[in-house]
């Protein structure tokens, strides 16, 4: 285990907006760095956040917050990309990827001008081909660079499942991998709580195993995002949370497993492109990915998935 703790480490984040800031007020809030620099094209913007930010420190743990340069990324553990056009209610994800593009071809060099040794972490969309874009425009290895993905999609999954079966969300174990967007896939062969699968689990307590009830939970999931856009305009404190276990998982060298988006070379025959699978996260980035054993029917939907992001991805010449 690396003998650099939580407590010493630096995170860069890029974007000053929702997404970034509320996650910067849950690293205060858990304590996870010591350092935190928020960078922004919006100046005041991001100086005003450190400074809201710092007036917190007093209730919470010692730290270092300031509104810095991408010259302050030197130093940095994890680099959080966390900036994009924002998203039209309208619009898809993958709508989205062209003038998201453009800020990635931007943010990208101006990173790895001054940090050659961080991990990227991506929340840009559309997720899985703005880390793809990291990937290629950083250099860096693919251990070390990787988005968000389906951690948001598969905590929302588990959180209706929870409700429905009337237990912890955190006690079921449910995973939803492929693209962060309408392709993403649900693995239900694999579902289970207590190690039970779902359809031995039901019946044992009364509670109806039944097919098309769980296809409806997953489109709430699959939806979720454009719904909270229509009604507060953003998404903000879930994947704020979402980003905070990915990097307490890499801070503490925990090796935890994650659903986030990773360059794949022959997973399911899907190969050069980013999608998001289960992986062992730790303080070098992604130590391992788990090849998941899906039956047909799954196998068939991630290399679906899998071919509409790798349209996308070509679209833009990446």
């Amino acid at each position: 285990m690396d003998t650099k703790t939580a407590k010493s480490s630096k995170i860069a984040i890029v974007g000053a907006g929702f997404v970034g800031t509320t996650f910067a007020y849950s690293l205060l809030i858990h304590g996870l760095a010591s350092q935190i620099v928020i960078i922004d094209v919006n100046k005041d913007r991001a100086e005003g956040e450190a400074m809201d930010l710092n007036h917190g420190v007093p209730f919470a743990q010692p730290i270092k917050i300031w509104s810095g340069e991408y010259s302050d990324c030197e130093g940095a553990d994890v680099i959080v990309i966390a900036v994009d056009k924002g998203q039209r209610i309208e619009q898809s994800r993958l709508e989205l990827a062209e003038g998201n593009f453009d800020i990635m071809k931007q943010i990208i060099p101006s990173v790895t001008k001054y940090n050659k040794e961080g991990i990227l972490l991506i929340v840009t969309n559309p997720l899985d081909v703005m880390t793809y874009a990291a990937l290629k425009l950083s250099g860096f290895p693919k251990s070390r660079v990787f988005g968000s993905g389906t951690i948001l999609d598969t905590a929302r999954l588990r959180y209706l499942l929870g409700e429905y079966l009337r237990v912890d969300p955190r006690n079921v174990h449910a995973y939803i991998i492929g693209e962060h967007g309408d392709s993403e896939v649900p693995i239900w062969s694999l579902a289970n709580v207590a190690g039970i699968r779902l359809k031995d689990y039901c019946p044992m307590f009364k509670i109806p195993y039944d097919p098309e009830h769980l296809n409806d939970l997953f489109l709430q999931v699959r939806n979720a995002g454009v719904e909270i856009i229509r009604l507060k305009g953003r998404t903000n404190y879930a994947v704020a949370l979402g980003l905070t276990k990915i990097v307490e998982s890499i801070l503490r060298d925990e090796n935890a497993v994650v659903t986030v988006s990773t360059f794949l070379e022959d997973y399911l025959s899907v190969r050069d492109i980013c999608l998001s699978v289960p992986v062992i996260l730790n303080r070098s980035g992604i130590k391992e990915i788990i090849k998941l054993p899906l039956d047909e029917q799954e196998t068939a939907d991630f290399q679906k998935s899998a071919a509409i992001v790798k349209r996308v991805a070509s679209s833009l010449k990446i």
